[in-house]
């Protein structure tokens, strides 16, 4: 297995191994990312979709295309809502992909299901 992991660029030991998203080497202990171009894409940045397929990124304006529910609030977020300014995130609690901040309600992290890019 160690065989298709690159040495480390520190000290060149070929004993690396994988510790989730990093690569360690146990001899010096220095930690980094495999790099984009590794061949088996773990390194690639993954890409957020909106609901009907368009790219989204970082400082989008969007629109919510479906009624939300918001929890200690009796009106909820109404179809057609604007989002400014939009910022991505990895790793989102159950799914929610996008941090941004609507008017009227605060911080929010949304999904890109249920947005459109403007």
């Amino acid at each position: 297995m160690s065989a298709s992991l690159p040495p480390c660029p520190q000290c060149s030991s070929a004993y690396t191994y994988e510790m989730g998203a990093l690569l360690v080497c146990p001899e010096c202990g220095h930690e980094w990312s495999p790099s984009p171009a590794a061949g088996d894409g773990t390194g690639a940045e993954r890409v957020i979709k909106d609901a009907v397929g368009n790219v989204l990124a970082d400082g989008d304006t969007v629109t919510v295309v479906k009624t939300l529910k918001v929890k200690g609030s009796p009106s909820g977020i109404k179809v057609g809502t604007k989002v400014r300014n939009i910022r991505l995130v990895e790793d989102g609690v159950d799914g929610h992909d996008i941090d941004c901040k609507i008017d009227g309600f605060g911080p929010m992290q949304l999904k890109s299901s249920v947005v459109k890019k403007a």
